[in-house]
This record gives structure tokens, C-alpha cells and sequence, in this order.
């Protein structure tokens, strides 16, 4: 075996058959049935793998294809996982975990995982909150070019800061309200960059994901240029049922 086995993720048997993928550093993905439970994998190259962009996107893509295929109901593992043999799998996952990788596979079952992240124009943002708040811009306007004492500055600085906090709130409420409904489970991650203000992923049923991201649509056209919206309509459901 080298250096081990690196597990990608876990199907329902049967499990996939015939897929000719190609893993980490370029080795051929096969399967291995446990009792009821399929695993994918491909022979470990590396003690340890990093995780670059390159490994980590490599990981997600043998997934990716492999619900491509046809085969949605899967439990991704998560990046870097090497095990020795077969029997450590046995005793510390099927064992023990079983009745739990079941309930997650009618979890899944006829559902998909989709992502939306929002992202704004600070500064943009910044300039159209003093235009629509007159009262704040006559405020800056006044102090500005004035030496200020520590207090003024920390007091303007408070105003606008809890301002644009709510500006943005408004804006995160408006896109749950419009998807939350639609998913049978979400999840908020943080933000990934300043620029980022919301960051979700949702699980819906596969049948409606055309309607989903035409609600992404709608809401695209309704913030017209003032917002970008990044959307992911097919992933690993990482988000709602990663094994450790």
C-alpha cells in the first residue's frame, strides 16, 4: 500500500461502478465496500497532504464527477485523510458511527447542496449611506477639515460604522428571506474577505434547484450593479454532512 489510502468520500451500496476518475496526484479512483457502506479512493502518493488550492480543489473535483455520474448520495470526508488498511476504517467508523452515516445517507437522499456569496463596494456603499442619510453627511461635512478632539472622532466614526452595519444587515435579511424558505437546511459561514457580506450554503432538493437559482437571479436584477453575487449550483454537500 505505500504510503496508505486516501479516502475521498462514502456512497450507499451499491455505490458507483466504472467512474475512471483520476485522484490525487494523478492515481486512479477505485471503491471498497464495507457491509452497506462504499468508500472512494485512491492510493496514497504522500505521507501527508497539504492542503494547497490545487490538493484541495483536486479532492473536491473526484466528488464532484462522481455525482456527475449519477451518484448523488454521498458523505464527503474531509481533505487529507489517509488510513493503513480496510480493518481501521471497520473499527473506527462503522462500528462505532453506522447508524449515524445512515441517517445521513436519507438525509441526502433527492438533495443537493448550493452556495451564494454576496459581496459589496465598501467605499460605494460608504458614499450612497451619506447621501441617503442627510443628517450623518451634514455631520461629517461639519467636522471636516476641523481639528477634533479624540471623542468627536471616536463618536462620528461609531455613527457611521454602526450605519453601514445596519445597511448591510438589510441587505443579508433580504436574501434569507428570499431563500431560507426555499431550503430544507442552511448554513452561514463567515466571510471570506472584507469585501464579502453574506456567505451561505443551502440544501434543497435536486428537482428545484432551476427555481432556486432563479430566485438568485431575481435577486441579482433587484440590487441591479450595486451588489455581486457569486452562485454555486453543484457541490459536495461539505456544508450538512462532513465526516471527520
Amino acid at each position: 500500500m505505500g504510503n496508505g489510502l486516501y479516502l475521498y468520500g462514502i456512497f450507499p451500496a451499491p455505490g458507483p461502478t466504472n467512474l475512471h476518475l483520476e485522484g490525487l496526484d494523478r492515481q486512479p479512483v477505485q471503491t471498497h465496500a464495507i457491509d452497506e457502506f462504499v468508500f472512494l479512493y485512491s492510493e496514497a502518493q504522500q505521507e501527508r497532504y497539504l492542503a494547497s488550492r490545487r490538493n484541495l480543489l483536486g479532492h473536491e473535483k473526484v466528488l464532484e464527477q462522481a455525482m456527475e455520474k449519477g451518484y448523488r448520495t454521498l458523505l464527503p470526508l474531509q481533505f487529507g485523510l489517509i488510513i493503513e488498511n480496510w480493518e481501521t476504517v471497520n473499527q473506527q467508523l462503522i462500528v462505532p458511527q453506522g447508524q449515524g452515516l445512515g441517517e445521513l445517507f436519507n438525509k441526502l437522499d433527492g438533495r443537493r447542496e448550493v452556495g451564494v456569496k454576496v459581496f459589496w463596494d465598501a467605499s460605494a456603499e460608504l458614499e450612497a449611506l451619506l447621501q441617503e442619510d442627510q443628517g450623518l453627511l451634514a455631520e461629517r461635512d461639519r467636522l471636516e477639515g476641523k481639528s477634533l478632539s479624540m471623542d468627536q472622532v471616536v463618536q462620528i466614526g461609531q455613527a457611521i460604522e454602526q450605519a453601514m452595519a445596519n445597511r448591510k444587515q438589510s441587505i443579508i435579511e433580504v436574501f434569507q428571506g428570499t431563500l431560507n424558505p426555499l431550503a430544507i437546511d442552511v448554513v452561514e459561514n463567515d466571510a471570506m474577505t472584507d469585501a464579502m457580506i453574506y456567505n451561505a450554503a443551502y440544501l434543497i432538493p435536486w428537482d428545484e434547484e432551476t427555481y432556486f437559482s432563479q430566485q438568485v437571479e431575481a435577486l441579482d436584477q433587484q440590487f441591479d450593479e450595486r451588489l455581486r453575487i457569486r452562485y454555486n449550483s453543484f457541490t459536495a454537500p461539505f456544508n450538512f454532512v462532513q465526516l471527520n
